[in-house]
């Protein structure tokens, strides 16, 4: 091409302002956009990670105390009394498919984040399950830091929840479920949750969980009611409804 020829091309177009505007604006979204996955993948699975490895290590602590003589000041026949701090024992849904699940006390998050089902101290204080009467109410995430109760639509009238703790297997039955309600609604968590069908007192146990999954909107709720207890033997044999 002569030189002249090459003097009379038109100079390359300038970039708009608007279109360079656009283009770093589409460069920030996609940052943000991996920023944001980044996050949910922190929430949703390495918390999960994280507390299930709390728990495990906290659950074989429960354990292994299990095994050591207990202190001639003990009280035997109440073994939620010997170590309500690390763990009062373990919570067994087969239906949510989620194995073993460390009960501690409280339902505050600094709990609940460790990966454990916590019992109500506050507002309604809950039952234990050796107790007379009463509501052993629990609650634990449905989702991110353990997610303990994230099947629990899973679970059905008729369906076991059995509780361990160092000397007794607690069997209950399921028998009632809501699976929306008010997280400020407590009167699920009563002696008798009236909301279940129960009017007379008895001994009961109500999960308690976040729902719809992923929010904390709602509350999801399932009642069960003891129909017997087994002591534990020396091989720690589980009940029927484990096996």
């Amino acid at each position: 091409m002569s030189r002249a020829r090459r003097r009379s091309a038109p100079p390359p177009p300038h970039r708009s302002v608007l279109a360079g505007f656009l283009s770093l604006l589409g460069e920030l979204l996609i940052t943000l956009g991996l920023v944001l996955g980044l996050f949910v993948a922190y929430s949703l699975w390495w918390t999960n990670v994280l507390a299930d490895r709390q728990a495990s290590a906290r659950g074989d602590e429960v354990r292994q105390r299990w095994q050591t003589p207990a202190p001639a000041a003990s009280t035997p026949d109440r073994p939620g009394a010997l170590d309500t701090q690390d763990g009062i024992g373990f919570l067994h849904v087969p239906a949510m498919k989620n194995g073993e699940v460390l009960v501690k006390t409280g339902t505050d998050p600094e709990v609940l984040n460790d990966g454990v089902a916590g019992y109500y101290t506050e507002p309604v204080k809950s039952a234990l399950p050796w107790d007379d009467k009463g509501n052993f109410a629990l609650a634990a995430h449905r989702d991110g830091h353990g997610a303990k109760f994230h099947n629990i639509d899973k679970v059905k009238n008729g369906d076991a929840i059995v509780f361990e703790t160092k000397d007794t297997w607690y069997v209950y039955k399921v028998f009632a479920d809501l699976r929306q309600t008010s997280k400020y609604n407590v009167d699920v968590i009563n002696p008798v949750p009236k909301e279940s069908g129960r009017t007379a007192p008895g001994r009961f146990i109500t999960l308690t969980t976040c729902t719809p999954v992923y929010t904390s909107k709602y509350r999801y709720v399932v009642w069960g009611e003891l129909v017997r207890t087994e002591k534990v033997d020396a091989k720690r044999t589980p009940p029927a409804e484990l096996r």
